[in-house]
Order: structure tokens, then sequence, then C-alpha cells
């Protein structure tokens, strides 16, 4: 992932957000990175993964439920 600094994605935004369609871009600001700028299409698949993840560990969650896999929260972090 190519990284700018703040000035550098102002300098020419036009081809910054032609170059983030083909890959994301990292962008900082004082030496700490603080976004990134990616297509619509990776962003919307990122979303569509992370709804994925959890549908996945909500129906894990119902079938240990179901089948009585179930720890007492106290007993859990007295353990911890």
């Amino acid at each position: 992932m190519n990284t700018l600094t703040a000035n550098d994605a102002k300098r020419n935004f036009a081809e910054r957000l032609l170059n983030a369609q083909r890959e994301p871009i990292k962008i900082s600001k004082n030496n700490e990175d603080v976004v990134v700028v990616m297509s619509i299409r990776d962003y919307e698949e990122l979303e569509a993964m992370k709804v994925d993840y959890i549908k996945h560990c909500f129906e894990n969650a119902t079938r240990d439920l179901a089948q009585g896999n179930v720890v007492d929260g106290k007993d859990f972090l007295d353990t911890l």
C-alpha cells in the first residue's frame, strides 16, 4: 500500500483518486497514519465481509447455546 503525506495527497488530488481505485492509499499527517482512501468497491466488499463475520459469530453462538456449550460470565472473568 502506497503511503502519502496529507500535503502530497492534496496535490494532484484527482490523480490520487484514480490511484485509489486501483489500490488503497494510506495518508499520514504529522508522521502518523490517519486515513486510508480506497475504491467504493473495495469498501463495500470490506463491509460485506464484516457483516458475514458477524452472522457467522451469531450462528455459532446460537448453536453453542442450543447445545448447552455456555460458560458462566463470573467464572470466565475469575479465570482471567
